[in-house]
Parts: C-alpha cells; structure tokens; sequence
C-alpha cells in the first residue's frame, strides 16, 4: 500500500532529530530503507492489475488555464493521467488497456460538492450511505466534504481507501459544535482537542455558540492545529467570525445581516431574508476586502435558497424528475419543510427576490476581489438532491454573473488548492484521474456540465449505460416503497 510509504519515508526523519548519533537509528534507517524497497518492488509488480485507459479523441478543458485542447489521446494508468497526445500523436498499446471513443466529446475535471451530508447506517444497514455516495458520483462529482461528521465517517474513509464500492473522495468535519453540545469553554476546550485527535480533517460550527465559547473554539483549534467552517452563530456575527478566520463560512451566514445594525439582525429570519428590504449593500465592498485579507472562501450553497425559499410551490417541486430518487417519506418531510418555512418567514416574493439580488451582488463581488468561491449546494437538504443540486447551484452561479469557466473552476482547480492537493483539480500528466465526459460545451453553457458520457474517479471508469442501470435500480426501489 503506496500510502504507507509515504509515510515510512518520513519517519526517519523525525527519529533522526532524536537519535542522531545512536546506532540504533542507522539500524532503524537500513530496515526501513530495505522495507520501501521491498514494498516499491511489490507495487511496481502489481502494477500490471491498475486500470489503464486510452481516451481518444476528446477535447480536453484543463482548467488550470483558461484553454481547450481539440483532438488529444488522454492515457491513465493506475488513478493517474500519464499522457496527453494531440491529434496524430499515438500511444504506446499494450496489454491491458481499454481504448474509450471519446468521439469528440468533452473532457473536464471532476466536479466538487463541498456542502455535501452523507448519511449513517441504519441497524447496520449502509445501503442508503452507498446510495447516496453513488448519485454524487453519477452527477461527476468525485470530491465530497461532508458537513455533519460522525465516528462512522472516519471508517467510510478507510473503506474508500480501499476502493471498496464507488464514491467520490471525502473530506469529512467533526460532530457538530452549537450551542447544545458545547455551552461552555471547558466543553469547547474538550471537544476541539478530542476531534483533531480522533483524525477529523475540520470542525463543523453550527448556530447557538456563545461569542466566549466561540472563541475558546477558536484558540483550541489554533492551539492543536485543526480548522474550523460553517455557520456563523448569532452571538459571534460576520465581522468577528471573518477576523477569527474561518477556513469557509458557508451559505454566506452572516453576510446579509451584516448589512443592517447588530440590533436588527436576530429577527432576520432564514439566514437574513427577512432583513433584505432594510439591507444597506454599500457595505458589501469592506466584508468582501474582509474576507479576501483573512484567507477565507466562502460555499455559497445559494441553491439552497433558490429551491428553499422560491416562490416556485413544494406540490411542483416533489414531482420534479429528480426526485424519484429519493425515498417517498423524506420527499413528504421536503414538502412539509418548505410549506412551514414560507408560513413562518411570512412569504413575500418580492423580499425573496431583493435577498436573491443581494446574494449574487456578494458573489459577483467575491469572485471581483478574488476571493475563494467553492462549488457546494448543501444536499441532501429540502429539494436538494445528492449530485443533482449541484447542477442547481452551478446554474444559480451562471445567472449571478459567472462565467462558465469560473463555475467549473470553483469545483476543480480552487478545491485542489484549498486542500492543497497539488495532485488534483485539472486535467495533466501526473494529475489524479478525476473527470468527467461530456457532451456538450460548458463553456458554452454550464447547463451542459450535465451531458454526462462518463464519468472517472480515481483512475475508475463508470459509463453512462452503468450510471443509468444504477438510477434506475434507485427509482424502482422507492417505487415500491
């Protein structure tokens, strides 16, 4: 397993600080050399079992500039691309690899959902967990950050290591911190410090921290070295949250209320709609300029509030085709959340339309000022479902002023680069083979980022014909249900 290579690699440099002249670190060192090369011996014989691909014919949107590529061979081996040829450049064939027409077709990197929720077993029973998984990946989405973590989360993690069953790669947030679970300092101290050990790669905040226990959370997770994202709570408001430097505040909490006086902003409603009439949008320049000198990006998930909030009915809505894929009982919750949100907000459609406006004032301002925008939908939640509703959010980006090209950007190359992931996020030799084949243009229009021929995460090679016996074994399913 290459994975612990890695880090074999780096031991010897830790002991080594400890036992520098001992004898027993050259002993440790000779050992641990013989044990990479033994292992590198096993996985370059192995390496005959990886999948490999050759993807003719296919125009190829990189994304790390703003290019096409006509008429190129793509070869993978392993997860990894090897080769990009152009046209009349051929291949090295051997053994093994399996030629896909791309037939013209076009090539993009895989998409990210980085507002996703992934569900637990039931009794034992993870077919629900897979489901889930498996509707991210048929929409192109190979990278998932899960915003609601749980212990079962960090084994999932393990599981996929092992490409046990299609999934898109996860990120995954610790349980939730909110008013409830840490109501004070010593139990912010606690739970942060539990986390980071327990291996979650961020905290997830929720509504109802106390500003003193907000910051306990703050100075623990600087202290251990574990980030924090999500909501902004009441108590703690947009402009200290942006100085405490989250790593992403999502569904722009905070942002619109942060456009009235600090005495309005607890009768905003659902993340300030109700707040929209009295908002004062000169201040949008100074909380962008706040944001980008901070580092943070920001997940607008502004489907959300275009499917939740929309004057579009809750009747219309669960019938649309999507949702056949989702069970008839959590369809009826949607519906009955919908209706009770617009009773309670005291529905007006011309207060939604201002808030809307604001919203992609906000992102027209962020992408301006180059802050981090991060392509996330916040599914499954009401009418959003998994993989689906980031087409959703991407076309609600479209109509907020983006370009095709920044939409597609914010779910590749600007994901790599908040994880660091120098190894993913475009299409190049010795990037990760995440991408997805389409096709239509996107560029031409992002809705055709849902002409899906195929789809490869990892180096694995799902077809449409495979993605669409798989949908349809969902849709019988809760057919019968």
């Amino acid at each position: 397993y290459f994975g612990g290579n890695e880090r074999i690699l780096n031991r010897p440099l830790l002991i080594r600080k400890r036992y520098l002249n001992d004898h027993d670190f050259l002993l440790y060192f000779a050992t641990m050399r013989s044990a990479i090369l033994l292992s590198l011996f096993c996985t370059l014989s192995w390496s005959t079992t990886f999948a490999q691909y050759i993807l003719q014919n296919v125009t190829v949107i990189p994304m790390h500039e703003n290019t096409v590529w006509e008429n190129r061979t793509v070869v993978i081996s392993g997860d990894r691309v090897t080769e990009i040829l152009e046209e009349g450049d051929l291949p090295e064939i051997s053994d093994g690899f399996e030629i896909i027409d791309g037939q013209g077709n076009y090539l993009v990197p895989g998409y990210s959902e980085m507002h996703a929720h992934i569900p637990v077993p039931e009794d034992g029973n993870d077919e629900l967990v897979k489901e889930t998984l498996f509707l991210y990946l048929a929409n192109g989405i190979t990278t998932i950050r899960g915003m609601l973590g749980n212990p079962y989360h960090l084994e999932l993690k393990k599981e996929l290591a092992r490409e046990d069953f299609a999934s898109p790669r996860i990120y995954t947030s610790s349980p939730s911190l909110n008013g409830n679970t840490i109501p004070g300092r010593m139990d912010a101290r606690d739970s942060v410090s539990k986390y980071q050990l327990e291996g979650y790669d961020f905290l997830k905040i929720h509504p109802g921290i106390k500003l003193d226990v907000f910051n306990e959370v703050v100075r623990t997770a600087d202290s251990v070295g574990i980030v924090f994202a999500g909501h902004v709570p009441m108590d703690v408001g947009i402009e200290h949250a942006i100085a405490s430097k989250y790593a992403t505040i999502d569904h722009l909490d905070g942002y619109v209320e942060g456009l009235v006086p600090v005495e309005q902003r607890p009768d905003g409603g659902f993340f300030g709609v109700l707040l929209a009439d009295d908002a004062d949008v000169s201040l949008i320049p100074q909380l962008v300029m706040n944001t980008r000198e901070a580092g943070i990006g920001v997940v607008p998930t502004q489907t959300l509030m275009t499917r939740w909030l929309s004057p579009v009915s809750a009747a219309e809505m669960v019938n649309q085709p999507e949702m056949k894929y989702i069970s008839p009982s959590l369809r009826y919750s949607w519906r009955q959340s919908k209706e009770q949100m617009l009773e309670r907000i005291d529905y007006d459609p011309d207060t939604y339309q201002k808030f809307i406006d604001i919203r992609q004032e906000f992102l027209r301002s962020f992408h301006a000022a180059g802050v981090p925008i991060l392509l996330g939908s916040d599914a499954p939640q009401v009418f959003n479902v998994p993989g689906f509703s980031i087409h959703h959010e991407m076309q609600s980006m479209q109509d907020a002023g983006l370009t095709p090209y920044d939409i597609l950007y914010s779910g590749s190359v600007a994901v790599a680069t908040f994880f660091n992931a120098a190894d993913r996020g475009s299409i190049q030799p010795g990037m990760i083979a995440d991408m997805v084949l389409l096709s239509e243009n996107p560029l031409d229009n992002i809705s055709n980022a849902t002409s899906i021929e195929g789809v490869m995460y990892r180096g694995n090679w799902l077809t449409a014909g495979e993605i669409a016996d798989k949908l349809y074994s969902i849709e019988q399913k809760y057919k019968s249900d």
